[in-house]
């Protein structure tokens, strides 16, 4: 099978209840991280676009799942950012909710993490590492923002999160730079596996 055309992206729909994911024979690759880790900006490198996947000044903007149709024959979703402090108690709950709902549905067949790849992953990240674990599909995990770290810091930061999200030896954690494209290639060699 030929890899993924990603300039053919289209965006779908966005799914804010269960009743609205798409139920569908297509692979789907679900997108999560923390609202300020640069998810938007790892899928717009992905796909070689500017501003594909919204890249808010504000974290924690994407409040839906929202779907994306890669080359007629991947779904690539992006989910709700995490662990944003100026969200309402009432929109986390909501949020909480609709997350359990869509990894219960089951309805992709790869789990892309995004973590900062200069801190220590976060409790937020930690459950999210959980779900994706128990969802019991392939998760690749991306430490972006590599750019901003030293040579030297990249191996014990990655030792670091690999620790502390405990990640079983055959999760791919790939450093990644949504700036530089670093990373860009591991990360759709994973996807172009799905296809």
């Amino acid at each position: 099978m030929k890899a993924l055309n990603v300039n053919k992206a289209e965006f779908i729909k966005s799914a804010a209840a269960p009743t609205q994911f798409i139920q569908s024979s297509i692979p789907a690759v679900a997108f999560a991280g923390k609202s300020n880790v640069g998810k938007s900006s790892v899928i717009n490198r992905l796909l070689n676009r500017k501003n594909f996947a919204r890249v808010g000044s504000a974290p924690g903007k994407t409040i839906h799942v929202n779907y994306f149709l890669i080359d007629g024959r991947l779904y690539l979703i992006d989910l709700p950012g995490y662990g944003y402090a100026k969200v309402s108690q009432t929109e986390r709950e909501r949020w909480g909710r609709l997350m359990e709902d869509f990894f219960a549905a089951g309805l992709f067949q790869l789990g892309v993490m995004i973590v900062d790849a200069r801190h220590k992953p976060t409790g937020d990240d930690v459950t999210m590492a959980a779900w994706f674990k128990n969802a019991g599909c392939p998760l690749v995990v991306v430490a972006n923002k590599l750019d901003k770290l030293k040579k030297s810091e990249i191996e014990p930061n990655l030792r670091l999160i690999r620790e502390t999200l405990e990640l079983p030896e055959d999760v791919l954690l790939i450093p990644f730079s949504a700036e530089k494209g670093q990373g860009r290639e591991a990360l759709l060699t994973e996807i172009n596996k799905l296809v």
